[in-house]
């Protein structure tokens, strides 16, 4: 197939993203969110090759063979024999899905198995279903840090949109899946976008090993290491034996994937890398979560865990039965019942979902179960907590009461207590930006943070707050510059 005629073919055709939502309107493009496309087909019936497109790929349904013709001229039969598209009689249909994406900067297209259950139609998947453009992926890309980097990593591609944004500030991106048709729809999707990705086959970091089979290019000896990993990997915990679905289960008991991910990381990951992971695991009834995870990571490695939900296990048994499209089906309860009981024999309380940001560098391991909004992209404040892990460890405490702390600009004081009260009863400090966090603060440090615009340094704002409040210097320091430390680790200040 002629790859860049079809491209050519998009870009006339206006069929991008933006040009799609527009085309929709809000309530259209609302309702295709949920899977439902009668709205679209009202707003799509003109005719343009946008249109056709539109109703062609996004909304599953067939168009005339004419104006087919007209959105990809000349292009329907070389589609027809790469399987993307069926001609019959006087109509087409979609076989495969031709999605238009953004980044930033570019208009994207992202080719996939079509979306299933449009409209409450029945569907099941085939187990090498290759996923599309998904609020998972959404979120994975919105948690990558984007700094310039040398060598990326995407592990476990599926269609291939986390290399694609790799693509926009890697020199050198790689990406793998265990699943052939996968890397074939990547492969065809990094050519629609003109990018050059090298696609692997293999699992987990197989590919990397010392002795694995690898390109020219690749390093030969010691496995090869990368500034940047990211991963939605096969995260769903089922029982073993069960219908293995290979874009969510990875056949391996548990949480056992992530596990290996997690602890691999290290061994491919340049001084400084990251390794991020978009997530499942098991909150066991006896041991904190945190504490199983904190487990997983290595000696020599810094952590920023994000446990954004727990799911009870029926919940999670049932989201993952409909994904497949068993509900309703003969055997749903059987499945939902093996499931469930395979669930409890592991002691299994919930199913945590979260984010997974391991780095190549000493630091502490932070685990926050935190359920609230937080600002999107949330990758600029995964960026900043390290580059404060990284300040932090190069202050002792001499070095850090010379520096001058810095509120930040987005960080509020709440007070609450009775009316006319002299003091507050309670006095919290919330950032409104990024994760948008919180903590209680006495009157002492929230007076500390207040002060704190870079004109003093740590040391001369605790001793004139000593001074106002009777207390001994020396014993304030010590108490306070622990708080210091947590309160820059958690982004309320940042040092000079």
């Amino acid at each position: 197939m002629d790859v860049p005629a079809l491209r050519a073919a998009l870009v006339a055709a206006r069929f991008t993203h933006d040009e799609v939502v527009e085309r929709l309107g809000p309530r259209a493009h609302a309702a295709l969110g949920r899977n439902e496309t009668t709205p679209a087909l009202r707003r799509t019936g003109g005719g343009s090759p946008l249109d056709t497109l539109t109703r062609l790929f996004l909304l599953q349904a067939p168009v005339g063979r004419a104006a087919a013709d007209r959105a990809l001229p000349g292009l329907v039969e070389p589609m027809a024999a790469e399987g993307i598209l069926e001609p019959s009689g006087g109509e087409v249909r979609a076989l495969l899905d031709c999605r238009p994406y953004a980044d930033d900067d570019r208009d994207l297209w992202v080719l996939s198995d079509l979306t299933p259950g449009l409209d409450g139609a029945p569907h099941a998947v085939d187990a090498d279903h290759v996923l599309g453009v998904s609020p998972a992926s959404i979120s994975l890309a919105q948690l990558t840090v984007r700094d310039r980097v040398t060598s990326a990593l995407d592990l476990g591609t599926g269609c291939g949109v986390q290399a694609l944004h790799l693509t926009g500030h890697a020199d050198r991106v790689v990406a793998t899946d265990v699943n052939r048709r996968a890397l074939r729809l990547a492969t065809l999707t990094c050519a629609l976008n003109e990018v050059d990705v090298d696609l692997r086959a293999g699992s987990l970091w197989d590919p990397f090993e010392t002795g694995a089979e690898r390109p020219p290019q690749g390093p030969a000896e010691g496995g090869e290491r990368f500034d940047l990993v990211t991963t939605n990997p096969p995260f769903v915990v089922s029982p073993p034996g069960a219908d293995v679905l290979v874009y969510r289960d990875s056949g391996l008991p548990g949480d056992q994937v992530v596990e290996r991910i997690v602890r691999g990381a290290p061994d491919h990951l340049t001084p400084g890398g990251w390794c991020q992971v978009l997530a499942n695991w098991v909150v066991l009834d006896e041991v904190p979560w945190e504490q199983r995870l904190a487990g997983w990571v290595a000696d020599d490695c810094s952590a920023l865990v994000v446990q954004r939900e727990v799911l009870d296990p029926a919940e999670y048994v049932e989201l993952w039965l409909k994904d497949a499209g068993h509900h309703g089906a003969p055997d749903y309860a059987g499945r939902y019942d093996a499931w469930l009981a395979w669930l409890d024999g592991q002691g299994v309380a919930g199913v945590g979902f979260g984010w997974i940001n391991v780095r190549r560098a000493p630091g502490p391991r932070t685990f926050l179960d935190h359920p609230y909004a937080v600002e999107q992209p949330i990758a600029p404040t995964v960026a900043a907590w390290g580059a404060a892990v990284d300040r932090l460890s190069g202050l002792d405490d001499e070095a850090l009461l010379a520096a001058r702390p810095v509120r930040r600009d987005d960080v509020r004081q709440e007070t609450d207590g009775e009316a006319g009260a002299e003091d507050p009863e309670t006095i919290v400090l919330r950032q409104h930006r990024g994760l948008r966090r919180a903590r209680p603060a006495d009157t002492v440090t929230a007076a500390l943070v207040g002060a704190a615009d870079g004109e003093l340094a740590t040391g001369q704002l605790l001793d004139a707050l000593a001074t106002l409040l009777l207390r001994d210097p020396a014993g304030l320091r010590a108490e306070l510059l622990p708080v210091v430390r947590e309160l820059v680790a958690e982004g309320y200040l940042t040092v000079r």
